[in-house]
């Protein structure tokens, strides 16, 4: 991929994981599990004991992702394996937390992601302020899939090759 490519991707990126880190950090400091837990339910405990787990998670992996991609950045000059290496760890480690939650409190359904409806399926249906974290935050964490999605797999098909012919 061209430099200037890797780095308006880079910065793009970067941009968009602040936008989702800001809202995520918020809504954790602001919010316990005993305000989530609306009753004595046991599965509600554990749904939103699972879904700060995995909300804290996200928060950590897209924080150092976003200090890997300024680094990067900062850089005089761009150091291309650096920064696609830095964009992997956001695909691999960010995204991939996001649609695929350790604790499973919500799933991405595939059949609503083209029809303009929220494509986030619940386990339990969550509090309003819950509910509003995760629909935000997922418009962003689309984006970054959609971008990429190159790093799902070419990245490191690529990368073998390389390794390969030297």
């Amino acid at each position: 991929m061209p430099a200037t490519n890797i780095k308006a991707l880079a910065e793009s990126s970067r941009d968009k994981l602040k936008a989702a880190i800001d809202p995520i950090e918020q809504f954790l400091n602001h919010h316990s599990l005993e305000q989530l837990v609306q009753s004595d339910d046991a599965d509600s405990e554990c749904f939103y004991s699972g879904l700060l787990s995995d909300l804290r998670h996200l928060l950590v992996f897209s924080e150092v992702a976003y200090e890997k991609l300024g680094a990067v950045l900062r850089r005089p000059n761009l150091d291309n394996d650096l920064a696609e290496r830095a964009l992997y760890d956001v695909y691999h480690h960010g995204v991939n937390s996001f649609f695929y939650p350790k604790n499973e409190c919500y799933s991405e359904d595939g059949r609503y992601a083209y029809t303009g409806q929220d494509a986030i399926r619940f386990r339990v249906k969550p509090v309003r302020t819950a509910r509003d974290i995760i629909l935000s935050i997922s418009r962003i964490y689309e984006e970054l899939r959609d971008d990429l999605s190159y790093y799902e797999s070419d990245y490191l098909t690529h990368r073998r090759m390389q390794s390969q012919s030297k």
